[in-house]
């Protein structure tokens, strides 16, 4: 629901951190239609800097930019930056439009260029990681089924854990993430695997009789949401007794490069994975792109025909 303040400073005069950034997060669910994740993430990204740097907010400047540049400037991971300089940058553009800001420290700060490294898991690995959860408990049939889901479909864990059972069509084999629990806010409709359908019909089935139709498929034992942290520390669980790192978000990794080595089109791949463009997707056909050029130069029947020295010499 959207808070109605009546705050109205002075030009110049900000209020305190956490009531503009509250009122930043309603704008954005008002006018950018955005999701509770993404506001999630806002708060998140902002609050983080606000308590490492507490008197940043109501200094001059000059030192709100120094202390912006110091919370970036620590060695963290290119998707972290990534992730910390747009959400705070959004938050900084908006003040300055609120006249809270006069101009915006981050403006022309470039994100820094993530490593495009493929997820190689083996089959075996994966194997392992299904046969982890005790199916006979109604947390461990919910976790074999949400893995099994990730790896059919690639969706997010944060919109899996947002969808309800009146989303999932087991005659049609199918899952819809609805608008409101899809990441860009644009619905889509996911074809399933007759293995996924058994698995989450089987998780439905013995939910209390008790518990409402919008209570999430992927809940607590107790009918309570889980969120994309909660799910991260099942999989850490799992990780530690088959011996192998797997983050939830790899498993949508997983499944976009093997749909695309397996013959999908970058297209199919784009809407399966909820992309808003094509940027995002070429960057796993550029993976499988890779792929190939290695397995060609290992496996080209050419380098058993000809002698090393013939390939390498030169044309006269």
């Amino acid at each position: 629901m959207v808070r109605v303040r009546s705050i109205n400073p002075q030009a110049g005069e900000r209020p305190h951190w956490r009531e503009a950034l509250a009122d930043f997060t309603d704008h954005k669910r008002v006018n950018d239609n955005i999701s509770e994740q993404t506001v999630s993430d806002y708060n998140r990204a902002v609050t983080l800097f606000m308590k490492r740097f507490p008197d940043a907010w109501e200094a001059d400047e000059d030192e709100l930019k120094d202390s912006i540049f110091k919370h970036l400037s620590e060695e963290i991971k290119a998707a972290t930056f990534n992730n910390r300089l747009v959400y705070i940058r959004a938050f900084f553009d908006w003040c300055i439009e609120k006249q809270y800001l006069t101009s915006n420290p981050l403006k022309g700060v470039k994100k820094r260029k993530a490593d495009s490294r493929a997820v190689s898991i083996e089959a075996e690995i994966l194997t392992a990681l299904l046969e982890a959860p005790n199916q006979s408990t109604f947390a461990g049939l919910r976790d074999y089924s949400l893995i099994l889901l990730t790896l059919d479909t690639g969706i997010r864990p944060s919109e899996a854990l947002r969808l309800v059972p009146k989303d999932f069509n087991a005659s049609a084999r199918e899952i819809y993430v609805p608008a409101k629990a899809a990441k860009t806010r644009v619905a889509r409709t996911l074809p399933i695997s007759e293995p996924t359908v058994r698995s989450i019909r089987k998780l439905i089935a013995v939910r209390p009789t008790e518990w409402s139709e919008d209570t999430p498929i992927f809940c607590s034992y107790e009918g309570r949401p889980l969120n994309r942290h909660t799910w991260g520390d099942r999989m850490e669980l799992y990780c530690k007794r088959i011996g192998h790192h797997i983050r939830p978000y790899d498993l949508r990794h997983v499944f976009a490069l093997e749909f695309l080595r397996n013959g999908a089109n970058a297209f199919s791949t784009q809407k399966a994975l909820g992309h808003s463009t094509l940027e995002m997707t070429r960057r796993y056909v550029a993976l499988v792109n890779n792929d190939l050029r290695a397995d060609h130069k290992k496996a080209s029947p050419v380098n058993t025909l000809l002698p090393q020295n013939k390939r390498a010499g030169r044309i006269q």
